[in-house]
């Protein structure tokens, strides 16, 4: 697990975030001026020569030495620089007075003065201040003794990766004892402090020095919302091994009751996966038992064999809509889990394996549930023949079964033969192929219907381009118009049942699929003819999309008979216009529209609108608009505002047109300095099936290259506003 950090890092880690700290804003370390690079970075000290070396030495009696004038004493990748220096040959014992300075692979010290030996390896220094070289953790000791290459003892001791001389935070402890052989640091007394404010005391706290793993307390995690009342979350990290390891997390809510959660990591040469758990004994709300489990896997045996695990379940349907702390958990609907034997080959793929659905949401009822697919096998394989053609096959075998429904089984198999021909400028991809579906129903009558359909198609487009000159520039604009031709003879499937299909939403990839439903049960009749044009302008020197348009159409030729259970036969001579503009103005300004038309009814069935401009340094500004006929009416604001290097302003407002009421809600500040970012966010949120708003009120401090403390916000930020960084 070496490639992974854990969920959180332990008190007193020195390095936690995987992608590392912004330090932009910190200035240099001036311990760093006197930094020497170059010196060896690993090997045994105690069997390296030492060099000494001064521009004026003096000696009474050839035994003991005192050297002036930028003296050095080096073993190794130890350094030590002082402006006087006094050394007695046979004992290596050696004192060091005036602007003293110590270097070795891991840190760097300055002091008034130091003493020691270099065999055995030991030093004293007295008013120091130090520098970590593998991080940024600096800070000052009255005393420090080192002992080896390994072993350092700090007494009246500060840590911070903050500037020395303007701490935001830092730990204080009476005395710090460093093995670099293991990793760990032991502290006694120790204090942290943000600003000169006192936040908690210790009497003794171990903690690692390195990216290597420790157990321990994590930050928690505090936050507040009407529905859960007070939420803190203790985390507590245990690191059973190098491959796997595990949290512990008590979360109280003091609305709900106490809920103890879980999280397990492991990390094998073939299996990599995590399982997790919560488990609230007592909703204090409800009065029941409310649990959560989840466990991936994947997991590879060979080259071309491995599985793949998503298993889930909740206690019931309204355990995201309570529990979840965003709004995208909470509108959780169905929740899948599925396992999978996988195989794969340079020509073909395999699965065996099985998946089905949990409802989460309350407004949907159990008849809704969809159907368990279990087994579930399937074979796609293509190959190439002499002369170009493609011969290949699409192939699934399906058992299916639902609580008080009709169970059943289904083979699909779908053959086919392509002459795909295709140039820089052009392409002609001809398809013929056969798809047969047969059916094993427990029911009385028709037992075992099945339905076998020739599909043929033709996908062709080309490639123009020409030269413009935009402002000076340079830019190269295509012109791709693209025909696909659908032809597949009806055939009557009133007869088949419908368990795992439905219609695909309409969209402009929709133009090129030979069926407009997802799942066997149903393949459509087709005499269609898809006319299609798009034009890009790219930007020479950079390569950028600056403008993406496309436009699309199915011309209808025959009657659209095929449809799922209780809908109408429509004979429409044509399908909806989608037309899609993707704008990219510059660097700083993109545009994004798209518009379905139908002209069968007269009316948009979809329309999305999206500005964004990026300003300043870091900010962003979002507008969007989301309309689906009968479904959806929305507006979505979001913000990033940088007030200055420190300080900016968050915020978004959802609001659904088709209700009239806002859906989520908020606003808040964060700051961010050298060593110490803090975030309060207040916000109102649609929580529930039934509209129930919910307010939260969130609150962070981050000291950078620890960790943080409150509930984590910058996920939450990420996926909420467009350009957050």
């Amino acid at each position: 697990m070496a490639a992974e950090k854990a969920p959180g890092c332990p008190i007193g880690t020195l390095v936690c975030e995987a992608s590392g700290p912004d330090w932009s804003q910190c200035k240099k370390s001036d311990l760093l001026d006197f930094y020497v690079p170059g010196l060896p970075s690993s090997g045994d000290r105690a069997l390296a020569d030492t060099d000494i070396t001064a521009l004026e030495t003096q000696s009474a009696d050839g035994e003991n030495y005192v050297l002036t004038g930028d003296v050095s004493i080096r073993q190794l990748d130890q350094l030590i620089r002082a402006d006087r220096f006094t050394y007695a040959q046979t004992s290596t014992q050696w004192t060091a007075e005036g602007n003293v300075r110590y270097q070795d692979r891991d840190i760097l010290l300055s002091a008034s003065d130091a003493t020691g030996s270099t065999e055995p390896s030991r030093a004293r220094l007295d008013n120091v201040r130090y520098q970590l070289l593998s991080s940024r953790g600096n800070g000052r000791a009255t005393t420090a003794a080192l002992d080896g290459d390994e072993h350092a003892k700090l007494t009246g001791t500060t840590y911070s990766t903050c500037p020395l001389d303007s701490p935001g935070w830092e730990f204080r402890a009476g005395e710090i004892d460093l093995d670099q052989a293991s990793g760990v640091g032991y502290g006694r007394d120790v204090t942290l402090r943000v600003g000169n404010v006192p936040v908690f005391w210790m009497p003794y706290a171990s903690f690692p020095i390195d990216d290597r793993r420790k157990s321990g307390f994590l930050y928690p995690e505090i936050g507040y919302n009407n529905e859960l009342g007070v939420d803190i979350s203790i985390p507590y990290y245990l690191n059973l091994a190098p491959n796997y390891d595990a949290t512990l997390t008590p979360r109280l809510m003091t609305e709900r009751g106490l809920m103890l959660g879980g999280q397990f990591r492991y990390l094998t040469d073939s299996s990599r996966g995590t399982v997790e758990f919560e488990w609230l004994p007592n909703d204090l709300d409800t009065g029941e038992q409310r649990s959560l489990f989840h466990w991936d896997d994947r997991t590879r045996f060979s080259a071309n064999w491995g599985t793949v695990v998503n298993l889930n379940h909740v206690s019931d349907d309204r355990y995201f809509e309570d529990f979840g702390r965003s709004l995208n958990i909470a509108a959780t609907t169905l929740l899948p889990s599925s396992a999978y034997l996988v195989g794969q080959g340079s020509w073909w793929s395999a699965q065996v394996g099985g998946d089905e659905y949990q409802i989460t949401d309350p407004a949907i009822p159990l008849q809704a549930e969809p159907y368990r697919r279990l087994p579930r096998v399937t074979f796609d394989a293509e190959h190439q023949l002499i002369g170009g053609f493609d011969v290949g096959i699409d192939s699934e075998f399906v058992s299916f079964s639902k609580d008080e429904a009709v169970d059943g089984s289904r083979i699909d198999l779908f053959p086919y033969l392509a002459y795909p021909l295709e140039a820089a400028a052009w392409f002609v991809r001809p398809q013929i192929g056969y798809r047969y579906t047969s059916y094993e129903i427990d029911r009385d009558t028709d037992k075992s219907p099945d339905r076998g359909l020739p599909i043929a198609s033709l996908d062709a487009g080309l490639r123009f381009e020409r030269a413009l000159k935009l402002g000076g520039d340079s830019y190269t604009q295509t012109l791709e118009p693209r025909l696909y031709y659908l032809h597949v003879p009806y055939e009557n499937q009133d007869n088949l049942p419908v368990f795992d299909t439905q219609e695909v939403p309409f969209s402009f990839g929709q133009l090129f699929r030979s069926n407009r439903f997802v799942g066997a049960d149903r393949q459509m009749n087709a005499n269609n003819l898809t006319l299609a044009l798009t034009s890009r302008i790219i930007e020479d020197s950079t390569g950028n999309e600056r403008v993406s348009a496309s436009i699309g159409q199915i011309r209808y030729f025959d009657d659209q008979r095929v449809q799922l259970y209780g809908l109408p036969e429509t004979d429409f001579s044509g399908s909806t216009y989608v037309g899609e503009l993707d704008l990219r103005i510059n660097d700083r300004w993109r545009a994004v529209f798209s518009e379905q038309w139908n002209p069968n009814s007269e009316k948009t069935e979809l329309a999305t609108v999206a500005l964004q401009n990026r300003f300043g340094d870091g900010g962003a500004f979002n507008v969007s608009y989301r309309f689906r006929r009968d479904l959806l009416e929305q507006t979505d604001i979001s913000a990033l505002i940088p007030l200055n290097h420190a300080w900016r302003l968050v915020g978004r407002w959802n609001y659904s047109l088709r209700d009239d009421r806002t859906l989520d809600v908020f606003a808040g500040f964060e700051h961010e300095s050298c060593c110490v970012t803090w975030r309060l966010l207040a916000r109102r949120y649609v929580s529930s099936f039934e509209r129930d708003m919910t307010n939260s009120l969130y609150f962070e401090i981050e000291l950078k290259g620890i960790g943080s403390i409150g509930q984590k916000t910058g996920n939450f930020l990420r996926r909420a506003i467009l350009g957050y960084q």
